[in-house]
């Protein structure tokens, strides 16, 4: 029987880490995420799976500790916010090119900057197109309740052994700090050196069998070769974007309009759409869970049958971007967003498609 809690957002990532058989978190504290650090200390989990919880001397720090950990097979994870997010982007350039698997929760705050503490959803940009050097992607999922906080660590820890690749938990303040009911799974044992040996043979000889190289480094210094990883990664991000796409339709049957939104603005569209309803507008929701592989195929086969599309987001306008490139300019797309920490109210967004989209 699943056991039924209330939890913060960020207590349930820390509650699930623990669940699943995590082998080591290595983190930083940072509002508004820090209480994923502290209800690991609280828990102790280490007395319970073995699981080892290490606060670092720094992001960076904590990032390369993911690498060493990832490179020996073992589920490593970290967490932090947008600026502390930012300072990871150099590792996590080095753990795609070496095709390793990890989990980055990143529980957003406004900036640019140091910014606020408060939610934000601006850093949809250096998730879902890769913040760090070079041509490579990262699985993003986005949560929009405390269930799926704790639902998507084993998610994505599973796309990302299955993929060797680094996937993203892309939540947000809002988040990160509300208390909602959650529902918990049993726990599971941690990985036995003897599977990891059988499973991931390249966690043990340090050389995967479609690479030739060690595993642990992303460097090539011939340009041909690497041109070579370039498109063996790029066959990779295909097949991902080929089998990976997830999303939710939200009273899609009948719309005439739509409003694409995801994590806790998609919570806040689903009340504008009952606010339109009354006015007798019809709109459906488009909620993106995975925002990289973005659900494009969906947005354009119900975008260009519609009358208009707004993409609500807290910021200046990022995902709007993907979301007019699958439109492909047959209807009018327009973004409606607060930003800089600041949400905005159902009855914003209503007045948004109103004026941008119906009347505009």
């Amino acid at each position: 029987m699943k056991e039924l809690r209330l939890m913060k957002g960020n207590e349930a990532i820390a509650e699930a880490a623990i669940r699943i058989g995590v082998d080591g978190y290595f983190g930083y504290p940072i509002t508004p995420q820090s209480e994923v650090l502290e209800h690991l200390m609280a828990e102790k989990p280490w007395e319970k799976t073995g699981m080892v919880v290490l606060q670092a001397e720094s992001e960076v720090a904590s990032i390369n500790m993911v690498y060493g950990g990832a490179a020996c097979g073992k589920k490593v994870m970290t967490t932090s916010s947008s600026p502390g997010f930012s300072l990871m982007q150099e590792g996590m350039s080095y753990i795609a090119g070496a095709e390793l698997p990890c989990v980055v929760a990143n529980v957003v705050r406004g900036g640019p900057g140091l910014g606020t503490i408060q939610p934000s959803q601006a850093d949809y940009f250096q998730a879902t197109k890769g913040g760090g050097h070079g041509d490579y992607k990262l699985i993003t999922l986005a949560p929009s309740t405390v269930q799926e906080m704790y639902d998507f660590v084993g998610l994505s820890f599973e796309l990302a052994f299955k993929y060797r690749n680094p996937a993203i938990i892309l939540s947000d303040g809002l988040i990160g700090q509300m208390m909602e009911k959650v529902y918990l799974t049993e726990y599971k044992e941690r990985w036995s050196d003897e599977y990891i040996n059988k499973t991931f043979p390249w966690a043990t000889t340090g050389r995967a069998a479609d690479r030739g190289n060690s595993i642990i480094t992303s460097l090539q210094l011939q340009a041909d070769k690497q041109e070579e990883v370039n498109l063996r990664l790029q066959k990779k991000y295909r097949e991902i974007e080929d089998n990976e796409v997830r999303y939710e339709l939200i009273n899609c049957e009948d719309a005439d309009y739509y409003f694409i939104a995801y994590g806790s603005s998609a919570r806040i569209s689903q009340k504008a759409m009952e606010l339109a309803a009354e006015e007798g507008i019809k709109v459906g929701l488009i909620r993106p869970i995975t925002l990289w592989p973005f659900p494009t195929k969906i947005i354009r086969e119900l975008g260009q049958k519609s009358k208009g599309v707004l993409s609500v987001e807290m910021s200046a306008g990022q995902m709007v971007e993907d979301v007019r490139l699958a439109i492909e300019g047959k209807v009018k797309v327009e973004h409606f967003g607060r930003f800089g920490g600041v949400i905005h109210s159902p009855a914003e967004i209503l007045n948004a498609l109103k004026t941008k989209i119906i009347g505009g």
